[in-house]
């Protein structure tokens, strides 16, 4: 949906716990975390104005956010095991 935030706590509720500590203990988490953060937002506030850029750059930038996310997701899958 246009304009959804996609946080790891709101697409992963059942992991917050787990997000919160890491962000707290691993600061390469909380560095990822935070860039992945300001991707979305970029992304978001993008598609609210209308993509007012090339549809190549906002593909980049969505693939590059999926990329940063599945890194995120795995650590936090290795990080509960």
């Amino acid at each position: 949906m246009l304009g959804e935030t996609h946080s790891l706590v709101n697409d992963f509720p059942e992991h917050t716990d787990l997000i919160v500590s890491l962000l707290e203990s691993d600061a390469v988490f909380a560095k990822d975390n935070k860039q992945y953060t300001a991707m979305d937002k970029e992304i978001r506030v993008l598609e609210l104005n209308g993509d007012p850029i090339e549809d190549e750059a906002m593909h980049k930038l969505k693939h590059n956010r999926a990329e940063l996310k599945d890194s995120l997701y795995q650590r936090l899958i290795a990080a509960k095991g």
